[in-house]
């Protein structure tokens, strides 16, 4: 081989390997991959249909109420807690704030621990407002088009919405939790549309740890 060969091949060498390089380098700053919002559009009775298009409907305002200054205190310490541990990914203090405080109110609204509702955005969506998965699911909450058909005004653009979405997202999986007699596990797995199987409720567990900072007296 000659000397011009030699060099050739070792210039190929580099550049390959640059480029795999290149390519780690890319994959690592990706978005951790969400999981795709599959839930299994099911037969609603009529009335639990008029249930839940009356829980999305309901336009009270996002903003939590406390009838006790502990409660509003344990909430303020919970909203700064949480914060700082949103802020890499929201870091705008306005925009993060105003999505902790939507989020709680709706997650309380729908008897729903917010530290579920964190876990279940973080595994969906990582937080993402237009995330869109492979299968057509919507927003922070990773919401199906056809929920805004049965239960909404039937724009599935209005999902992309921060307030409609996790409306959305909570009373469905209030729904949920409901039809599956409190169990959560079972709850979050039709949530997925992988009823019974275990990798997606526990990566909602996992998640969950993350955002489980509220003291007792929390209410």
């Amino acid at each position: 081989m000659s000397a011009s060969d030699r060099r050739g091949r070792a210039d190929l060498g580099r550049r390959r390997w640059l480029a795999a390089g290149a390519s780690v380098g890319a994959a690592t700053l990706l978005p951790a991959a969400a999981w795709a919002g599959g839930q299994v559009e099911e037969p609603l009775g009529d009335s639990v249909r008029s249930a839940l298009s009356a829980a999305v409907a309901n336009s009270a305002p996002p903003k939590p109420e406390f009838d006790r200054p502990e409660a509003r205190a344990a909430f303020q310490w919970w909203l700064s807690e949480v914060g700082e541990r949103l802020r890499p990914r929201k870091p705008d203090p306005v925009t993060r704030v105003e999505f902790l405080e939507t989020l709680w109110y709706e997650a309380k609204r729908a008897g729903l621990d917010p530290s579920v509702v964190l876990g279940v955005i973080q595994v969906e969506s990582a937080f993402r407002k237009y995330a869109i998965s492979v299968v057509g699911a919507r927003g922070y909450m990773q919401v199906m088009p056809f929920w805004a058909r049965l239960i909404g005004d039937g724009d599935p653009a209005r999902l992309f919405h921060m307030q409609t979405n996790l409306r959305f997202g909570c009373v469905i999986l209030r729904h949920y939790l409901d039809t599956e007699r409190g169990d959560l596990f079972m709850a979050l797995g039709r949530y997925n549309g992988s009823r019974g199987r275990a990798e997606y409720p526990n990566q909602v567990f996992a998640a969950r740890r993350r955002w489980d900072v509220a003291p007792a007296s929390l209410g």
